[in-house]
């Protein structure tokens, strides 16, 4: 008598329209076993056995379960192997950073010190912003600071501008926005990072691919591969796994805003931008809204706002004659209406003792006070250190000024070339002068002649290189380290190449200066045959050690891991172990290889009847000065580390500029809140204190 599990079977083979030996076939089973288990001669299928019959019948769900079922099994579940996601690990990573980071930045700017100053906003004007068709239907705008998210919600078009004049707190509106939006955030939604807009050049780089590089920037590890080419940081930018949060629309340089705002709109990316109210209203003016934007105006602060507020921030019962003159529409009522002012004053009056908020009463006009809060805020957080400390800052300012930006990046501190090449020259004639008196033994004239000879060749080659590829692109920082392996590839042999071209030109220039200083230490030397010797025989040794080496640490980088963060030191730190492990690399390897080589250089030219002075010894030494010399010029005039070192380090505290210890100083004027960090720079805590800084004498 046939089984359950064989009335089964047979039922849905016939619907299937197959006969018991085409079953046989599909299942890749005996014939003799399909006809058992119809007829119930066999009643213990093997789990394979049921597996392939149910695949062969193409049964699914209930069916499936039903025949496993009768033949008195349970399918096991079969896992859908895991497959990784380099984007989804990017994302949770960079949520994580972001979060820190920006949770520290609140912190360190006290905006939780007693309680937040209430940011308030209504809508903009209708000349601001789109129409409400194209923003996905017409919602209520106004909120206040812990609203922000909830208020962005509104807007269909996730695309929302904040207008606000200086000090309005924009700043603190975009912190407060990214944090309660990843704390409310599902998976699926994009992480908000924020972007100074101040760096961006609409005309040279579009959105997305300036985005891509400030991700970087900020966070090294998304310079990896990413899973279609590129980088990680593009594909997160491209996949709309970032939502860009773009603050300082206004700080864009001028003449920009324009372009900027028509880059915008080629646009879909939901985001958030901030600006000043007149500079985005003249580019609206010039072009058009922001497509698909709705637009919030930051509203002053109220007297009851600063009722509710000053007298928390101290035990001291001194705001009372300071409230009574807001409260009577005094010039101090215009000036205590945006959160920079009201925290410049709590900063100097507040947390500060032997200061009575008092002396503002003796002030009539109101850029006169203002100019004394920004004035007053260095003494009021450094004391008696605030004199040495202003010019430094004052340099700092108009350091950034000049540059046109607000990020102040420790690889930009300095991009002379003259300086560049002076102190190249100076460190490789002193490291020649030492290496060859260290193997050979002693001093002599013709070495010291030499040192000089050489140190100004190089010198002078290396800050003409300076320059050109300073003028090019200016030097940044290196966002990867170094592995024991590497594989080819075209950028390892263009990296070999370019080794090749200018190590093959500098080892020319090091032949001829070798061949003129024998001539003049051995005047019977035969200079015309000798010098044209040593230009080849140099061209070829150093040319090829270049090429070997370029190509050698081209095949040993790689992005730099998910545990280096992209903060100014964590940064600089990895440049620097960068620097130092590129020299481990490359001073061993190109004397070794210059040794061979000129050893074999030695039997050519013996063979071809030239006369020799060279010995194992001086190759030695040869190989040792091209290795350390060509390794610090390069150091110091090609990479970034080494212009933070040269001008940051050694130049501009030389010169007074910059105090010594330049990083110690940077980070107390973070601590001290003069500074903030925005990812792997630092900025003035406000645009206002910069611009207050950069007028100092």
């Amino acid at each position: 008598m046939a089984s359950q599990f064989g009335l089964l079977l047979r039922q849905w083979r016939q619907r299937a329209g197959l006969s018991q030996e085409a079953l046989a076939q599909r299942a890749a089973v005996g014939i003799r076993t399909v006809r058992g288990l119809e007829t119930g001669e066999r009643t213990d299928p093997r789990m394979g056995t049921v597996r392939s019959l149910a695949d062969a019948l193409e049964l699914t769900g209930a069916e499936r379960a039903e025949l496993f079922a009768a033949a008195g099994r349970d399918e096991p579940v079969v896992l859908e192997p895991v497959r990784f996601d380099p984007l989804a690990e990017a994302v949770e990573t960079l949520k994580v950073a972001v979060e820190a980071r920006w949770r520290r930045e609140e912190e360190q700017g006290q905006i939780h010190d007693p309680v937040p100053l209430p940011v308030r906003w209504d809508a903009a004007p209708e000349t601001l912003r789109d129409s409400w068709l194209n923003i996905g239907g017409e919602a209520a705008l106004a909120g206040r600071l812990d609203q922000i998210v909830e208020v962005y919600r509104k807007v269909g078009s996730r695309r929302l501008v904040v207008l606000g004049r200086a000090g309005a707190g924009k700043t603190v509106l975009t912190t407060r926005f990214v944090l309660d939006l990843l704390g409310a955030r599902d998976a699926r939604d994009p992480v908000p990072v924020i972007f100074s807009l101040g760096s961006w050049h609409p005309e040279r780089v579009g959105l997305r691919d300036w985005m891509a590089e400030q991700l970087t920037r900020d966070h090294p590890f998304l310079g990896a591969p990413g899973p279609s080419g590129g980088t990680l940081a593009a594909a997160l930018v491209d996949a709309q796994r970032v939502l860009p949060v773009l603050d300082g629309f206004d700080e864009i340089a001028a003449g920009l805003h324009r372009p900027a705002l028509n880059a915008l709109n080629t646009t879909t990316l939901p985001l958030l931008l901030t600006s000043r109210v007149d500079e985005y209203r003249d580019a609206v003016e010039g072009t058009d809204v922001l497509t698909s934007a709705a637009a919030v105006m930051l509203a002053d602060l109220t007297c009851d706002d600063l009722a509710d507020y000053l007298p928390r921030t101290t035990r001291k019962d001194v705001w009372t004659l300071v409230l009574d003159e807001v409260r009577g529409g005094g010039v101090l009522a215009k000036v205590l209406t945006t959160p920079l002012m009201v925290a410049l004053a709590r900063r100097i009056y507040s947390d500060t003792p032997d200061h009575d908020p008092a002396e503002l009463l003796r002030f009539h006009d109101a850029e006169e006070i203002e100019r004394h809060l920004l004035g007053s805020f260095v003494p009021a957080v450094y004391g008696v250190e605030a004199e040495r400390v202003q010019p430094w800052l004052g340099y700092l300012a108009d350091h950034l000024t000049r540059l046109g930006t607000h990020d102040l990046a420790w690889w930009r501190f300095g991009t002379s070339s003259k300086v560049t090449g002076l102190s190249v020259g100076i460190a490789v004639g002193m490291a020649d002068l030492v290496l060859e008196a260290a193997v050979l033994g002693m001093f002599t004239a013709r070495g010291v002649s030499f040192a000089v000879m050489i140190g100004l060749v190089t010198g002078v080659l290396f800050g003409v290189a300076h320059r050109y590829v300073v003028r090019a692109a200016p030097l940044e920082p290196v966002r990867t380290r170094l592995r024991l392996r590497g594989r080819l590839g075209k950028r390892v042999w263009s990296r070999a190449l370019l080794g090749l071209a200018f190590c093959g030109a500098v080892g020319g220039t090091y032949g001829l200066v070798q061949g003129i200083s024998f001539w003049l230490a051995w005047p019977g030397w035969k200079m015309n045959t000798g010098v044209l010797a040593d230009v080849v025989v140099f061209s070829l040794v150093f040319g090829l050690g270049g090429a070997l080496v370029f190509g050698l640490v081209a095949a040993m980088e790689t992005p730099l891991d998910v545990r280096s963060a992209g903060s100014p030191g964590d940064l600089l730190d990895a440049n620097r172990r960068h620097v130092f492990g590129l020299a481990a690399v490359v001073v061993p390897a190109f004397a070794l290889f210059v040794v061979a080589a000129t050893q074999v250089g030695v039997v050519v030219l013996v063979a071809l009847r030239f006369e020799v002075v060279w010995t194992p010894v001086s190759a030695l030494a040869l190989g040792l000065v091209g290795g350390v010399g060509g390794g610090l010029a390069y150091g110091l005039s090609l990479t970034a580390w080494g212009q933070w070192v040269l001008f940051a380090r050694v130049w501009l505290p030389l010169t007074g500029r910059l105090p010594w210890r330049l990083p110690a100083f940077l980070d107390d004027a973070y601590r001290r809140g003069v500074l903030r960090r925005a990812g792997a720079v630092y900025q003035f805590r406000h645009a206002r204190l910069q611009d207050h800084f950069a007028r100092l004498p």
